[in-house]
This record gives structure tokens, sequence and C-alpha cells, in this order.
């Protein structure tokens, strides 16, 4: 079963990912580990949020099984992770083209 998620009455899966992905510096998390895997203050440094709302944001990117934690490398994404990462990339190069017109 689905969690419901604010917002939807259904919880549908498209509902419950829009929702993760649009919390406050989740995409940038998930934009930063693209390359490679990252400490705590890695990431913390590179993105300029407290340390309370990357934590739950990682938490919360655990728990919906997009990062894991390495214990010898850092945050990394996992492969349902790197499989969200290439479907947004197209997405990045769009926003490229659209900036020039804005």
């Amino acid at each position: 079963m689905v969690k419901r998620v604010r917002g939807s009455r259904t919880g549908r899966p498209i509902m419950v990912l829009l929702d993760l992905l649009g919390r406050r510096w989740t995409l940038r998390i998930v934009w930063e580990l693209r390359e490679e895997a990252k400490r705590f203050r890695e990431l913390q440094d590179l993105i300029g949020a407290s340390p309370t709302i990357i934590n739950t944001r990682l938490a919360e990117l655990r728990e919906a099984k997009l990062v894991q934690l390495d214990e010898e490398a850092g945050y990394r994404l996992t492969t349902l992770g790197e499989e969200l990462l290439r479907l947004l990339l197209p997405l990045h190069v769009w926003s490229e083209k659209w900036a020039k017109f804005i």
C-alpha cells in the first residue's frame, strides 16, 4: 500500500514521488550525488542548507530507496536513484534551452 501524501487523496506513486522531489533541497541532493558519493559534510558545504534539513532529506531519500549510505564513501545514489537521474537529465537539457528565453 502506498502512503498518502500531502495534496493527494489517492497516494498514487507519481504523487508520492513528486511530493518527495518537491521538498526543499531534495533535488539538489540527488543532483550533487549524480557523479560520485559524497560525505555528509561535503553535501552540506555544496548545498548550504542546515544539517537538520540535509539529514531529514537524506533519511527520506534513503527510505525511498533512492540514496544509500556507503560507510567508506558516503552517500550515493542507488540503482533506482541513478535511473531517476537518467530520467531527469532530458529535463535538465530542456531547461538550459528554456533559460535562454526567459
